[in-house]
């Protein structure tokens, strides 16, 4: 039987970031969840499914195969075989995948996967609905967030740095829409578990939120 990290949390909170230091610095398996739901998102773009019409998305998860692997250490995610990992984090690809979400064949698509490999390995997931609903027995649970203010603005530095041109108060206000969604929708919405640990990084530093959880890890 693994043993099983939980981190939910809004988007921009760090999770992703947070949870790679974790699993480095305790010898877990990361498993990105949000990546999964990106890769089936990239699907989607690429089949011209519009998200809005559920029928659809449902039909066009049947041909899509979504895995995880490592090269050189480093976790890689595979559409239908292709390394589809640089193309993840852009911000179509980061409202698609959060309009489909909240469709049930996306989701039981994912999580027999993410559940076998719980229950096979030491992992660290990361998510909106993972100590609530994916993992809701994991030995650890951590409901990490910062201010729309802060998140807004690691976003947008991250951009910058990347050199796409951006605006602040549009990431602002993405940012403020998406949580809505993901704190209101149907199916497992985002929500603090009644037995995680509340962890806001607005004023923290990214080594000293790792050193917190892994505090609280064995």
């Amino acid at each position: 039987m693994g043993y099983n990290v939980a981190i939910d949390g809004p988007a921009g909170a760090g999770k992703s970031t947070i949870a790679k230091l974790v699993a480095k610095e305790k010898g877990y398996i990361y498993v990105d969840t949000g990546a999964m739901y990106r890769g089936l998102a990239i699907h989607f773009i690429k089949k011209g499914v519009d998200p809005e019409n559920r029928e659809a998305v449902a039909e066009c998860c049947r041909d899509a195969q979504v895995t995880i692997g490592y090269e050189d250490g480093v976790q890689q995610v595979y559409l239908n075989g292709e390394n589809i990992t640089s193309l993840l984090r852009t911000e179509e690809v980061g409202n698609m995948a959060s309009k489909t979400s909240v469709i049930p064949e996306v989701r039981e698509k994912l999580l027999d996967l993410q559940r076998s490999l719980a229950r096979e390995k030491d992992v660290i997931m990361d998510g909106r609905d993972i100590g609530t609903n994916i993992l809701p027995d994991a030995d650890v649970k951590i409901y990490l967030t910062a201010s729309v203010e802060t998140r807004a603005m690691r976003r947008y530095n991250e951009l910058r740095e990347k050199g796409e041109a951006c605006e602040l108060k549009e990431i602002e206000q993405d940012i403020r829409e998406r949580d809505a969604r993901d704190m209101n929708r149907e199916i497992a919405p985002l929500k603090k578990a009644d037995d995680a640990v509340l962890i806001d990084s607005s004023d923290m530093t990214i080594e000293e939120v790792v050193d917190r959880i892994c505090s609280l890890c064995r």
